[in-house]
């Protein structure tokens, strides 16, 4: 029986992202990354060479928060940041070698990783959980240009 859609939708859904995040990154530390530092990563092998600020939508990270994480990429070596040759004030972030080889490396061992947490979920359950989620955000994106 549904009590309210705060406890029932907003307090679960936060509950089970963070257990996801702090899943992931208990699994990550061997690799010295963590989730959101992954999906940078993963963002850049797709499509590299791109603004800071692109790719800060791209992550929803907000430009403070994705710029201390390019700090601590670039000091692993798994980005390179360069000065864009159209505007000298903003930077077109780079994937080293490093960055590429790591992706390579954390994209079957991820795939596992989710593969355990959706153990039990039948196909057609997640394609209604993802068919659900695309409308949630759709509804928050509305919402937002209102």
């Amino acid at each position: 029986m549904l009590k309210s859609y705060d406890e029932n939708f907003g307090n679960f859904t936060t509950l089970v992202n963070r257990k996801i995040i702090h899943y992931l990154n208990s699994q990550l530390i061997e690799f010295d990354i963590t989730a959101d530092q992954w999906q940078v990563l993963l963002k850049l092998s797709r499509q590299d060479k791109i603004s800071q600020k692109i790719l800060s939508k791209m992550v929803n990270k907000d430009q403070p928060t994705l710029t201390r994480m390019l700090d601590i990429l670039e000091r692993k070596a798994l980005i390179e940041r360069h000065t864009s040759k159209e505007d000298r004030r903003s930077f077109s972030i780079h994937i080293t070698k490093k960055g590429l080889d790591l992706t390579q490396k954390l994209i079957p061992y991820i795939e596992n990783i989710f593969k355990k947490i959706l153990n039990g979920v039948s196909e057609k359950n997640l394609s209604i959980y993802l068919d659900v989620l695309v409308q949630i955000d759709e509804n928050i994106t509305n919402l937002n240009t209102l």
